[in-house]
């Protein structure tokens, strides 16, 4: 039976995460993990999250995380969710500039306040909602339409300007990254737990996924 690990560095929404997992597919063992041992043995990596970066990153290097994520996620494929796609990132402006793990090529930048769309609409932040995600190719997609709706909250976006490492696009007054990707690691802003059957089916499919693209 496949192992699926469900990073716990004490932030995130696990449970949630978990059981849709197990509802996608039973014939996974899901486990919520903190353990090297657990995530070095797993099959399929998942790294979800929300809050801040700083203490993000600070929890995950107290609890010796940073070094065998960074091992395993070079080779088995990864997932990182919301905040699991901006630590993965060079840098962010959250908490005075911190650094992320450096995986993708891009950097994670707060909306402005006031914020408005095109039209001077004035838009609230933290984004927080349905929005369309314009996809790019790439295996976890498959069955998902064309600009199919998913779950956002958040208050600050990734940019990058490397074309090749972006899956897919959002655009909340600002265009900006949605999901990112390099080889076997793959990260998306939005909550697929919570984007009903495209994030279900995001799920089924990353659970499929074997790392190649």
């Amino acid at each position: 039976m496949s192992l699926v690990a469900v990073i716990d560095y004490g932030m995130g929404n696990l449970r949630s995460v978990a059981k849709a997992l197990e509802h996608v597919n039973p014939n996974v063992r899901v486990k919520i993990t903190s353990e090297a041992k657990v995530i070095g043995q797993a099959d399929h990596i998942i790294f979800p999250g929300q809050g801040a970066i700083g203490a993000a990153m600070s929890a995950l290097k107290a609890r010796g995380l940073d070094q065998i994520l960074l091992e395993r996620m070079a080779t088995k494929p990864f997932l990182g969710i919301c905040l699991g796609l901006q630590v993965m990132m060079e840098f962010s402006e959250e908490d005075g500039g911190t650094k992320g793990l450096g995986l993708l090529r891009g950097r994670v930048n707060r909306f402005p306040e006031p914020h408005t769309d095109k039209n001077g609409t004035k838009l609230k932040v933290p984004h927080m909602g349905w929005n369309q995600c314009h996809q790019h190719s790439h295996p976890l997609w498959q069955g998902i339409a064309q600009d199919s709706r998913f779950y956002f909250v958040h208050s600050y976006y990734v940019t990058t300007e490397d074309e090749a490492e972006i899956a897919g696009t959002c655009d909340y007054g600002i265009p900006f990254v949605a999901a990112a990707c390099r080889s076997n690691l793959f990260a998306v802003q939005f909550h697929p737990e919570k984007s009903a059957h495209a994030g279900l089916k995001l799920l089924e499919n990353f659970l499929q996924w074997d790392g190649s693209v």
